[in-house]
């Protein structure tokens, strides 16, 4: 019989022979990146006292812990936990995960083209990447992905590493959503096809007329300011007097690539936006520098729920120096920034070191409260509910954050961009129907297979030609209603109705971008803009409104004080 007091000696692995050191290595690091970044710090006994006791625990579980354990996952499930406590951007990513991130800025990738935020256990979608899968499949701002396949995408254990497993893959390659969408009782399906995400980020840019140029910007990229001053200078040559700037949907990205953008708007060496921290070395100053290509003429910027971070600093800029009119809803208010630290082993801290400031002094951030992250991620939700995203008197803005622009209208602080004119959602053609239609991928589906059926007799005339003239007639949607039929989904004659016009449009925009298109370089999409912009109240409001845009250049600021 054993004597039960009698340990068996323990063989540790090589990787506990190297922890020691290895973390040895890593408190060195950190206090030298403590005395690089918090010189001065009161508090770096606390955080050596804290480095040594996880250091202990860490030692005594792998050494001791009844079972066989991954030391590295534990690691990263403990800053991942760690950083919880902090505000909602400060993130880790494991060497994986950073890899996949930086993809959505600096390289293409293959996937469903979402840009999502994980808080609680739950994935949100911040807004689906323009010209992506997710887009044409009808995912919305907002939507929280449930299941992936059949996989749960919710609960403990969700990362970021599983999220990129499960929605990227082969282009071609089908994917089933399973989504919960606010104002909607039963979760809904989407069967969205895997594609190559672009790297391009100006999706589009055409002249609506003789004066009046349009060009969507759909985030901050390492290419985006080449493509949007590449695009500038050919509407330049085809008479550009009056600018829409499309910014809905922007996520956002690298900031510098905003602020030069906004440099070539305004003139002189005014604030373009200013940043501060707990660090005076992270507080920083950026002011137009160059001589813009587009210093005079009236510009109008369209932003929605969906509009974050370098684009609230663009819209900012122009907004505080009264050089363009903010048509739309208020933005995501996203204004934390966020210092990408490479760890030693190639994973990544993005670590929020200060916030930023538009010129007049307004905080883009939205309110949170440290580790209590849950009302954070369902502020789109909130919108909605509270009615704020339909009607402008439900905005709640903070009469005590009041700001004055250049000219001395009233801007307000404290959580995005407020317009200068409110357009609200625009949801009366909306139905289940239409989006069963869109979970399952028909209209795009149906508009494919009739334009490569009658390519060669649609490119024998003009896109000029079929914007003006081509109208999907009542039997290609009989087709695609007996598409859809056939797929699953039952006809109901009264939201079909609704929704129709919807289905039309799109139908039209998607077979015109096939078409005539796909031979376009720069990734534009001009062809599905341009049909879908007509029936777009936010565009619409915005071509009537260039009289108070050229009001605003001009320096009358008197009919503008009052339109918040």
């Amino acid at each position: 019989m054993k004597n039960e007091d009698t340990k068996t000696p323990i063989k540790n692995s090589p990787y506990v022979v190297r922890l020691p050191i290895i973390m040895g290595l890593t408190l060195a690091a950190g206090i030298l990146l403590g005395s690089t970044f918090f010189s001065g710090s009161k508090n770096m006994k606390e955080v050596a006292r804290g480095y040594s006791k996880f250091r202990e625990v860490l030692m005594l579980i792998e050494n001791n812990y009844v079972d066989s354990v991954n030391t590295e996952e534990l690691v990263d499930y403990s800053i991942t936990k760690m950083l919880e406590k902090l505000d909602p951007h400060t993130a880790y990513f494991n060497t994986e995960e950073a890899t996949a991130a930086r993809s959505q800025l600096d390289s293409g990738f293959d996937g469903i083209g979402v840009e999502f935020n994980i808080y609680n256990d739950t994935v949100y979608v911040v807004t689906p990447l323009s010209g992506g899968p997710s887009e044409t499949a009808g995912i919305l701002s907002g939507d929280r992905i449930i299941k992936v396949n059949g996989e749960p995408l919710s609960g403990p254990g969700v990362s970021n590493a599983l999220v990129f497993k499960l929605l990227r893959g082969k282009r071609g390659s089908k994917v089933e959503l399973q989504i919960e969408r606010v104002g909607l009782k039963e979760n809904m399906k989407f069967a969205v096809v895997r594609d190559r995400i672009p790297t391009y980020s100006v999706d589009a840019a055409y002249m609506v007329d003789k004066e009046i140029g349009y060009i969507k910007v759909s985030r901050f990229s390492e290419t985006t300011y080449d493509e949007f001053k590449s695009a500038m200078t050919k509407l330049q040559a085809d008479g550009l007097q009056k600018l829409i700037l499309d910014l809905r949907g922007n996520p956002g990205g690298y900031m510098e690539r905003a602020t030069s953008m906004a440099d070539e708007f305004i003139d002189g060496k005014k604030l373009l936006v200013y940043t501060k921290g707990k660090d005076a070395r992270f507080d920083k100053r950026t002011e137009a520098h160059v001589d813009g290509i587009f210093e005079k003429g009236p510009v109008i910027v369209l932003m929605d729920e969906g509009s974050a971070s370098a684009s609230e600093i663009l819209a900012g800029a122009l907004q505080d120096h009264d050089r363009a009119l903010v048509i739309g809803r208020r933005s995501y208010g996203k204004g934390l920034v966020q210092m990408p630290v490479k760890l030693a082993d190639g994973s990544e801290l993005r670590l929020t070191i200060s916030r930023y400031y538009t010129p007049s002094g307004r905080s883009i951030q939205k309110p949170y409260e440290m580790g209590k992250g849950e009302d954070y991620s369902q502020d789109l939700s909130h919108r909605y509910e509270s009615g704020e995203l339909f009607n402008v008197d439900s905005v709640k803005l903070d009469t005590s954050k009041i700001y004055m622009t250049d000219g001395g209208r009233k801007v307000y602080g404290g959580g995005g961009i407020m317009p200068d004119i409110f357009v609200p959602r625009d949801t009366l053609a909306n139905s289940k129907y239409l989006f069963e239609l869109y979970a399952k991928n028909i209209i795009r589906e149906y508009a494919l297979k009739y334009a490569n059926e009658n390519s060669k007799k649609l490119a024998a005339s003009s896109f000029e030609n079929y914007l003006a003239n081509f109208q999907v007639s009542e039997s290609m949607m009989k087709e695609m209603i007996a598409d859809a039929t056939k797929a699953g989904i039952e006809f109901k004659p009264t939201e079909f109705s609704r929704s129709r016009s919807v289905i039309a449009t799109q139908t039209k925009a998607i077979i015109g971008r096939y078409v005539w298109g796909r031979s376009n370089k720069g990734g534009l999409n001009n062809e599905v803009y341009r049909v879908l912009n007509p029936s777009d109240k936010i565009y619409q409001k915005a071509i009537q409104q260039f009289g108070q845009a050229s009001a605003l250049e001009a320096g009358k600021f008197s009919s503008l004080k009052s339109k918040n």
